[in-house]
């Protein structure tokens, strides 16, 4: 809903003052006793604010965040709103500098004004009337012009919370021997760019801190000692210092407030203290992405209201057992993957007393046994166990329990078992790299991502692709390579350099999360289908960013290309992808015998990548609305048979880094731009009427042939006559003057014919060459 926030038009005093008692409209408060209007809260409307507020002169409280004032400026008269202890601003879409006129306010103890577009100071010493203030939220708005805001900011005697995350700041002052922070509960100077250690005044703040924020700062050097001393802490978040060093001292155990730790993404070192088991209050415990070693301590399952533990990527070592789990009755995240040489060592009867959503053991030693505990866990969604040393058969009971779980990773193990009878259900699922033998499995309507190769599968694929019960699936990544799989491409799918022969299926349209098509180095025949525009992953933004991944609990883990690489052709030359081939999106139909034009709804295709059709027998034109590919960053149609002029439009691909046009029946001159001159003259070779550059043919102009045929027809019949004369007694003598020599010097004859003999091998080798170029591009 957007208006024009005027208040007199709403005439909430003078309606309540004619009323018996207060009216209630949703958002006003008014006084019991005089019925004037006290409180303000009006959310998600947009416009602009009216003077009009100003009539409202008992009101003290004032929320105008989460809406939509189109980045305009926060109005200066508010400032003369004397009555204000609460003014809320945040998520409001204000920009601009921030009124000086705020400073007024001297009984103002909330000013929050977060997560604007565009707010910025000139410089803070107008928050000097700021006398009464306890919560100040400034998180987003840029800072960096007054360099004194932290003597600024410490001269509030009643200040209690402080946010100001990523507020463009460059300095702590670590000079400062003193700053007077002893009053702050909450400290959040997170996202800024101190580029320095933690400077000493930390150890002034407030006994009393609750909440203290220092992630994605920029801080370097270790952790002073003194962070953790103090005792009424619960946040304590330090996370993305990736210059942060040193260890975590025992005096961590004083903390016994403490809910959450994050000190994951730093350089971290040392192990984990055994005085980690006194934080009784501890829920979320985040240390992964460090350089942390040693054992971990037993002490760690006595924190019994532990919800998460995140611990992967680092160098731990030794033995998890039963004793490390036993009171963890909350866990609900087991994050331990990548930790080499650290062993989980449970008895095969053991049952945990928590219930996990998700279990991350990937690159630890489980095996070789299959961990049995995980039968008991019910609620589980996300199951990670690749890299785990499993050399064991599939328990009969796994395939069923899996059918609720979402994410599921086996790879690289050495599991064994029979899988033509078993119904996947799982939304991603990775059994790369085991022994699974039998034919291929069937699959649910629920799963998108299948990696099982390099197994040891057996039979047609044609009968996994085009069962009925397959064909209604929305799969997007099937990978299936290295197996015993034989047969035809049939009427159902897609794969590169095999013998697939026939027409390509318009049912391949279908499948309409399909990012990456590539049939390249087949004999596949026939026309491009035109109904590639389904195709939607190719036509429309991804609404996720281009992610396969999927997250649970904050925590995004990407697993289906993990450790192996996926290899495309999009430029000429091969390209490895690993988790970046989530963004993209390429067809390569290259090297086969497809006929007919490139049909023109190929240009609805608005976010392609990779477009490679060479070496096939296309004719007709380059599709017009080209332009319309904006995304588009190689295009390669070499060696087909197309014609008529390249579009004007393709000059407005800026996108454009790889172009190969060369040996078609292009016409006419090469579009001048930037981007179409850039590329070699090689890549527009082998079409004898385009001319311009970057092609040493210049282009003939109308006006120049005119001018020539003009010439071509005042010339009189005296001199035409002369010419033909003079045309036909200079090819006799022309004739009999070289093939005289050559008829009389041996020597000159040899040299000729030599030089034809090098003529006719180098054409053999280019055509054999480039006959060869579907063994040689794999």
């Amino acid at each position: 809903m957007n208006f024009r926030l005027a208040i007199p038009s709403l005439n909430y005093e003078s309606a309540t003052l004619r009323s018996t008692k207060p009216i209630r409209w949703e958002g006003v408060h008014c006084d019991n006793k005089t019925g004037r209007v006290t409180e303000l809260s009006v959310n998600s409307i947009g416009g602009e604010i009216s003077s009009s507020l100003l009539e409202l002169e008992h009101l003290n409280y004032l929320d105008l965040s989460f809406n939509n004032f189109n980045c305009t400026r926060i109005p200066s008269f508010l400032g003369s709103m004397g009555s204000l202890t609460h003014l809320d601003l945040s998520s409001s879409y204000f920009s601009g500098l921030i009124p000086h006129q705020l400073g007024n306010l001297s009984s103002l103890r909330y000013l929050s004004l977060w997560n604007n577009c565009g707010l910025y100071v000139d410089n803070l010493r107008w928050m000097s009337g700021l006398s009464a203030i306890q919560h100040l939220g400034l998180s987003g708005a840029d800072l960096h012009r007054e360099v004194d805001w932290l003597q600024i900011m410490s001269k509030f005697p009643s200040l209690s919370e402080l946010y100001l995350s990523g507020c463009q700041l460059h300095s702590l002052n670590p000079s400062l021997g003193f700053v007077n922070f002893t009053s702050v509960t909450a400290l959040d100077l997170s996202s800024n760019n101190f580029n320095h250690e933690i400077p000493n005044w930390f150890s002034n703040l407030s006994t009393s801190l609750l909440a203290l924020e220092l992630d994605g700062a920029s801080l370097k050097g270790e952790i002073p000692p003194s962070i953790f001393n103090y005792q009424k802490l619960e946040y304590l978040l330090l996370y993305d210092n990736y210059q942060l060093t040193g260890t975590i001292p025992e005096s961590i155990g004083q903390l016994q407030h403490l809910r959450f730790l994050d000190l994951n993404d730093n350089s971290i070192s040392g192990s984990i203290p055994s005085s980690i088991g006194n934080l009784s209050s501890l829920q979320i415990l985040f240390l992964h992405h460090n350089q942390m070693n040693g054992t971990v301590p037993r002490s760690l399952g006595l924190l019994s209201n532990l919800g998460q533990l995140r611990i992967y990527d680092n160098s731990l070592t030794g033995t998890l057992d039963e004793g490390h789990f036993s009171k963890l009755l909350n866990l609900k995240e087991l994050g331990i993957s990548h930790n080499a040489h650290l062993f989980l060592n449970v008895s095969s009867n053991w049952v945990p007393p928590f219930q996990l959503d998700s279990a991350l053991m990937s690159s630890c030693k489980v095996g070789p046994k299959f961990p049995t505990w995980l039968q008991t866990q019910r609620s589980l969604r996300v199951l990670d166990i690749s890299k785990t040393e499993i050399s064991d058969k599939v328990p009969s009971w796994f395939w069923n329990w899996t059918s609720n779980i979402e994410t599921i990773n086996l790879s690289n193990n050495h599991i064994e078992g029979d899988v033509s009878d078993v119904l996947l259900n799982s939304s991603v699922l990775n059994l790369r790299s085991n022994h699974f033998k039998g034919r291929m499995p069937q699959i649910s309507a629920n799963v998108k991502e299948l990696n099982i190769a390099d197994n040891l599968l057996f039979g047609p694929i044609s009968t996994f692709m085009c069962q009925k019960k397959n064909r209604e699936n929305e799969l997007a990544v099937l990978d299936a390579s290295n197996n015993h799989l034989f047969g035809e491409l049939s009427h159902c799918w897609r794969l590169r350099s095999n013998e697939f022969r026939g027409h390509i299926p318009r049912q391949i349209c279908q499948l309409s999360h399909l990012r990456v098509l590539d049939l390249a180095n087949n004999s596949l025949s026939g026309p491009i289908p035109n109904c590639l525009k389904n195709i939607s992953a190719m036509a429309f933004p991804d609404p996720y960013n281009g992610s396969f991944s999927y997250g649970y609990f904050g925590f995004d883990y990407n697993f289906v290309y993990d450790g192996n690489n996926f290899m495309l052709v999009p430029k000429g030359h091969k390209l490895e992808y690993e988790k970046n081939l989530a963004f993209v999106k390429s067809i390569d139909l290259s090297c086969n015998n497809l006929y007919g034009s490139i049909p023109t709804e190929i240009s609805v295709l608005s976010e392609l990548n990779f477009l490679n059709l060479s070496e096939n027998h296309l004719m007709g034109n380059i599709p017009e609305k080209i332009e319309s590919m904006k995304e588009l960053e190689s295009v390669d149609l070499s060696w087909n048979h197309l014609s008529g002029e390249i579009p004007p439009s393709m000059s407005n691909l800026t996108f454009l880094s790889y172009l190969d046009l060369s040996y078609n029946n292009l016409s006419g001159r090469i579009p001048s731009s930037t981007q179409l001159q850039s590329f070699d003259a090689v890549r527009y070779i082998g079409n004898p009427q385009l001319c311009g550059d970057p092609l040493p043919k210049s282009c003939v102009t109308n006006e120049e042939f005119h001018n020539r045929t003009s010439i071509g027809k005042t010339e009189d019949d005296s001199q035409n006559s002369s010419f033909y004369l003079g045309m036909g007694f200079g090819f006799a003598v022309g004739f009999w003057a070289v093939c005289g020599v050559l008829f009389f010097k041996r020597t000159w004859r040899h040299v000729y014919f030599r030089f034809l003999d090098d003529i006719k091998n180098w054409l053999y080798v280019t055509i054999v060459l480039k006959v060869n170029c579907c063994l040689r591009r794999q």
